[in-house]
């Protein structure tokens, strides 16, 4: 059966010791204020890009390093992991039954596979796979 993917949010992860000169310094890059997310203080958004692309940052847990990361969002989530997989992708961790999966390129680059999250952005821009 037929799935839909689309590279759709890109992320900044940041720990907590480079929280705050890292969002400060995208939100100037960007010329785009940090919004904090009002239920999760963990979360905080730069907005919507070109095509719909998000750029979000989370904060991490202390001694991880700062790093960005990418979100494949689908409609199909073990649908999409396996298409991966097929192309060289790893998993990497199961973040809960129906939630979404951490995988790894085959450089060993982390990115997560995730449900839809940007609703008419991804009926817009989803590539639709056999």
């Amino acid at each position: 059966m037929p799935h839909r993917s689309r590279l759709s949010i890109l992320l900044l992860d940041l720990p907590p010791e480079h929280l705050a000169a890292g969002s400060a310094f995208w939100a100037g890059a960007t010329g785009r204020p940090a919004t904090p997310e009002p239920e999760d203080a963990d979360w905080a958004s730069l907005g919507s890009f070109a095509d719909g692309w998000h750029v979000e940052i989370q904060r991490t847990g202390e001694g991880t390093p700062p790093r960005w990361h990418v979100d494949v969002e689908t409609d199909d989530i073990p649908a999409e992991v396996a298409r991966l997989e097929a192309l060289g992708a790893t998993r990497y961790r199961d973040m809960g039954p129906g939630r979404f999966w951490q995988m790894k390129d085959p450089a060993g680059l982390v990115f997560c596979v995730v449900g839809v999250q940007t609703g008419e952005e991804f009926e817009r821009h989803a590539v639709t796979w056999p």
